[in-house]
């Protein structure tokens, strides 16, 4: 269930199946150019970085962002027939993979405001369940999210620290737990560690970034 995910670094994730999934591509080693789908949270540099983007997209990528960030990915010279802009709290299919957004931002710090609707996104593959948090914190929203996979921001200062990590991720229950956002702009390998042991024993934590 896990073995066809990687984190090349904070929050970019990719993704290994039938189609080749990317959230939040940074700092991306190599020129691939083997994206199908990429996601984008939020419009902040280590989550939307169009130098990256053009490392990894190709002639028939579809990219999927929040719908304030349209205008942004055109000025970047992505076509517009290939954005499709979401709202939160709505379920989409694109290319045959289910997805559905969820709302992420701050409770107690403005980094991310709740009125800039940016989001996390739970992507349905082969009926599993990816949940990725995006940058937020302990919401409600998030809380209810059902995944069998969840992927958590634990770095702190801009998101949840890895003790609110741990206790969203207790409230939630998914099968697997991957931590993110940490071990380049904030946080640290050992908030990871610290986040595991806090973990429900029936919650299987996969650390990936070191």
């Amino acid at each position: 269930m896990i073995n066809n995910i990687s984190i090349n670094c904070h929050s970019s994730i990719k993704i290994n199946g039938e189609k080749v999934i990317y959230v939040d591509p940074y700092k991306i080693k190599g020129i691939n150019n083997d994206a199908d789908l990429i996601f984008i949270t939020h419009e902040h540099y280590d989550h939307y970085s169009i130098e990256d983007i053009n490392k990894i997209k190709k002639s028939n990528t579809r990219f999927i962002v929040p719908k304030s960030m349209k205008n942004r990915l055109i000025i970047d010279r992505i076509s517009e027939n290939d954005i499709i802009s979401v709202d939160v709290k709505n379920k989409y299919n694109v290319d045959d993979i289910e997805f559905e957004t969820i709302p992420a931002y701050n409770i107690n710090k403005s980094f991310h405001p709740k009125n800039n609707n940016w989001v996390g996104y739970i992507i349905n593959i082969n009926n599993i369940k990816y949940y990725i948090a995006g940058d937020t914190d302990i919401t409600d929203e998030a809380i209810n999210v059902k995944c069998d996979i969840a992927f958590i921001p634990i770095g702190g200062t801009y998101t949840m620290d890895y003790k609110e990590a741990a206790t969203l991720t207790n409230k939630m229950k998914p099968k697997y737990t991957i931590p993110i956002h940490y071990g380049l702009i904030v946080g640290k390998y050992e908030d990871a560690i610290k986040y595991s042991n806090l973990l429900d024993k029936e919650i299987e934590c996969k650390i990936i970034i070191k």
